[in-house]
């Protein structure tokens, strides 16, 4: 069953939709305000931070996929050279270094000009875009910080392909 057959999508509110999609993917949820929802997904490398904000004055559902991150200072050069690798290969979004909180967020807006209403698959879509993305550049982003690994190097693993069955 497609996730928008378990509803009708029309004329809800966005958070309200994303709350929907999450119960159906059993996920905990906490609903910061009206307009926000956060919730914590579990990954192989670690949990994330996903939380959802519908802002009026522009229309967007605004997503943000975080995890904490120290990178020494001194590696901070060779992390925003790898962001920017990563970045050229996300087209629906991209990542964001919040120094201040220590933290690497995956960033994503979708615009609903014009009073147009989000879909199911469309915040299901976005939350497991962001999550994946995540996941697969997590490793990246802990080569550079602590291994020393060159960016190039480390991009490399992070988008090569596994052959083969173990």
């Amino acid at each position: 069953m497609a996730l928008s057959e378990s509803y009708l999508d029309d004329e809800i509110h966005p958070i309200d939709l994303v709350e929907q999609v999450a119960d159906l993917h059993e996920w905990a949820v906490e609903r910061v305000a009206e307009d926000q929802i956060a919730m914590t997904l579990s990954g192989q490398w670690r949990d994330y931070t996903v939380t959802l904000a519908w802002q009026p004055a522009d229309e967007t559902l605004r997503l943000a996929c975080m995890f904490e991150m120290e990178p020494p200072a001194p590696r901070l050069p060779q992390i925003y050279d790898l962001m920017n690798r990563i970045n050229d290969r996300c087209w629906a979004g991209g990542f964001s270094w919040w120094g201040d909180q220590g933290m690497m967020a995956y960033r994503y807006g979708l615009v609903l000009s014009g009073g147009q209403i989000a879909g199911s698959e469309q915040v299901d879509t976005m939350i497991h875009t962001a999550f994946n993305a995540c996941e697969r550049f997590y490793p990246a982003f802990q080569l550079v910080s602590w291994a020393h690994r060159d960016p190039a190097a480390a991009m490399q693993i992070a988008i090569a392909e596994a052959y083969g069955r173990a």
